[in-house]
């Protein structure tokens, strides 16, 4: 009864045509094929190599972020390490993500292909942690038992702009050594501290890990605008200090955005704990929550890499790839029951409660099919000229290479040199259910 209310009330509200527009950003990236060899000779460094010796147990990282090629590149550091005469293996290193639990953190490893099978070593999960040490402000550190306990650990992550802070520091080699490696337990106690701190706190805490555990090296990752792989850099403890705040700086520099300053509706194919931390990175998205304590510009608004704002934003479904963690659709305004009906909420909770957000797992308004989501974002737009809407269409916040306009805004296209019309207008495909898919 409720939807054919909103339905009647919605039943007027047209939806303009679309066309598909291709955003241009750097394209260069190491080809998959080539990225073995790019691993090796990283790896190669005297001061890496040196610290791999025969019988050692070696530790490799795999996070819980959609991160391109990861397979590839911790097969090949495992089979580096089995040259040196090592005994790798890999160990899910993702906080609270996986519904905390072993077994949930080991299948979302094992979704992106890091199995025992293809990558000839074992994978040890477990939520056990070890305390290696202490702050400067007394409080403790800790890391996976396994890491803890193994002879040498291998960082492996991609580094980029965070969904939720700033500093030199974001997403990245000492972001996964202290939240990754912390497990539910060592994330929980540096959450539990604000987001207000977080920056500071993954210095603080890095720098612990880093000296006390028995870390060889990091692999860091940067991916360009096409979630290729850009660049691959393997840094000492002291490297990692020293250097990835300017590899963070260079990723923000190639990472893609939307090319266009404010819509009037944002719409969302897909989230997913695979697109980003927050399901759909704020970098593009132009959704934060209210209350993280994010340093913010002079303006009073969240520093991100574009300048992207959205009136609505709508979500249509989860990723497969999420099992359920729907950590993100809290910033939407309108989602479908479609995906509300996917949502697990074991798979997110305990992720919000430690990182002290919950605003990140709220539902938003449901509306029983994709047309009548957009339908209503467009009713309750506010403000908004509804002869000329202002609509943007993108499959999720990692790919933005392709994303389709509204006709009120080609003329901002056609005057932008990295924006190219690809097609031409044309309605919304909607089936005979009112879905897009």
């Amino acid at each position: 009864m409720s939807e054919n209310v909103v339905a009647q009330l919605c039943q007027d509200v047209k939806i303009p045509k679309m066309v598909k527009v291709r955003q241009h950003f750097d394209p260069s990236y190491i080809a998959p094929e080539d990225i073995p060899g790019v691993v090796r000779e990283e790896l190669e460094r005297d001061c890496i190599c040196s610290q791999i010796k025969p019988g050692m147990s070696i530790a490799i990282t795999c996070g819980s972020r959609g991160v391109a090629n990861i397979a590839i590149v911790i097969k090949a550091v495992a089979e580096y390490v089995k040259e040196k005469g090592g005994s790798p293996f890999v160990f899910p290193a993702m906080g609270s993500h996986g519904g905390a639990t072993a077994a949930g953190q080991l299948e979302i490893v094992n979704g992106y292909g890091v199995t025992e099978e293809a990558m000839g070593c074992p994978i040890k999960a477990s939520m056990e942690t070890k305390q290696i040490g202490v702050t400067d402000t007394g409080r403790p550190v800790f890391i996976d038992k396994y890491a803890a306990e193994s002879d040498g650990i291998i960082l492996i992550g991609r580094i980029k702009a965070h969904t939720q802070f700033i500093g030199p520091y974001e997403s990245g080699l000492m972001k996964m050594s202290v939240i990754g490696m912390g497990k539910q337990h060592g994330a929980e106690g540096v959450h539990e501290q604000g987001f207000v701190h977080m920056a500071e706190n993954i210095q603080r805490y890095g720098k612990v890990i880093l000296s006390q555990a028995p870390v060889i090296c990091g692999i860091g990752l940067i991916e360009n605008a096409y979630d290729q792989t850009y660049k691959i850099k393997a840094l000492t403890p002291a490297e990692i200090i020293k250097e990835e705040p300017e590899l963070l700086l260079e990723a923000k520099k190639v990472m893609g955005h939307i090319l266009i300053d404010d819509a009037d509706v944002l719409i969302v194919d897909e989230i997913g704990k695979n697109i980003s931390g927050d399901g759909m990175d704020p970098n593009v998205s132009g959704t934060l929550p209210r209350e993280t304590g994010v340093p913010r510009g002079q303006d009073g608004s969240a520093p991100r890499i574009g300048n992207f704002h959205a009136k609505r934003v709508i979500v249509l479904d989860l990723t497969e790839e999420t099992h359920g963690n729907a950590n993100g659709l809290g910033l939407a305004d309108i989602t479908t029951k479609r995906c509300a009906d996917k949502i697990i909420n074991e798979m997110a909770y305990p992720n919000a409660i430690t990182s002290t957000i919950i605003e990140m797992v709220k539902t938003p308004f449901i509306a029983e099919t994709d047309k009548l989501a957009i339908q209503v974002a467009i009713k309750t737009c506010a403000g908004a000229d509804k002869k000329n809407l202002r609509i943007i269409h993108i499959k999720n916040t990692m790919e933005i290479q392709e994303i389709e306009v509204s006709e009120a805004l080609l003329e901002e296209v056609d005057c932008n040199a990295q924006l190219e019309r690809i097609d031409d207008l044309k309605e919304m495909p909607f089936d005979a259910q009112g879905n897009l898919f």
